[in-house]
């Protein structure tokens, strides 16, 4: 059976617009970097970079988002500014919005080996736990093969890299499939990963890119913050603090 890796873009936009239009249809999930993920980088399993989401829609309108990643061993945290987002799917008001509840600034750790989740907001000094719900996220990577195709060479962001059609296969037998850019002077780390489902193209870009292991630290939450039980309860009490101080909720956005 054959999948695709997530395109991650529209997926972080609907976990950051969540809390700023009430829409809590299931718990939010951090970006996974184990598992069919994990293998597109090789060798390359601990790193930090920054990093760029892009999408392109079927309908021809691009949405982009600004990151900061580090990778350890599977564990996985991003750092994001919702404000820097850019595309249609980003309504004007919402920047605004969650910059005034202090939702603007975003913090995603993937912990498989616990679990768990972190979705943290350092303007909030709070944070809140969900389940990994990822399937894939549990196994190891023996449960996964690669095979990897060149078809090309190019050059990205100065790189050198080899183009190669990559197929990566579970041990249940689904498929995941995407195109890397291996950079062949940083030990083919893939600078550029696209991949496309039903007219959508979704690609990552990575710069400054840094092949030594993350603090392990980073993968925690800072300590001295609020935990909540759920993204849920963490946006209810920021709800009641709103209404406290007079400021209500933000308007719902226009029905398309």
């Amino acid at each position: 059976m054959k999948t695709k890796l997530p395109l991650m873009l529209a997926g972080v936009l609907s976990l950051a617009l969540s809390p700023v239009y009430g829409q809590f249809g299931g718990a939010p999930q951090a970006p996974n970097f184990s598992g069919a993920m994990g293998k597109l980088f090789g060798q390359n399993q601990n790193f930090s970079a920054n990093m760029e989401m892009e999408t392109k829609t079927a309908t021809g309108q691009t949405m982009t988002m600004p990151a900061k990643i580090a990778v350890l061993d599977g564990k996985s945290r991003f750092e994001m500014d919702m404000t820097q987002a850019k595309g249609a799917s980003m309504p004007p008001q919402a920047a605004a919005q969650m910059k005034s509840m202090g939702m603007d600034k975003m913090i995603m750790i993937s912990r498989p080996d616990k679990k768990l989740n972190y979705l943290i907001y350092p303007n909030l000094h709070a944070y809140a736990e969900t389940p990994v719900t990822d399937p894939d996220a549990a196994k190891s990577a023996n449960d996964f093969k690669v095979e990897m195709t060149e078809v090309g060479k190019e050059t990205v962001a100065g790189h050198p890299c080899a183009k190669e059609k990559t197929v990566v296969t579970d041990n249940e037998g689904k498929t995941h499939d995407a195109t890397i850019w291996a950079a062949t002077d940083l030990h083919n780390f893939p600078v550029k990963i696209e991949q496309s489902e039903q007219g959508n193209v979704g690609a990552m870009f990575f710069s400054d890119i840094k092949l030594s292991k993350p603090d392990a630290s980073l993968f925690e939450p800072p300590a001295g913050l609020t935990k909540y039980a759920s993204p849920q309860a963490l946006m209810q009490q920021e709800m009641m603090k709103r209404f406290s101080t007079g400021q209500g909720v933000p308007p719902r956005p226009p029905q398309q």
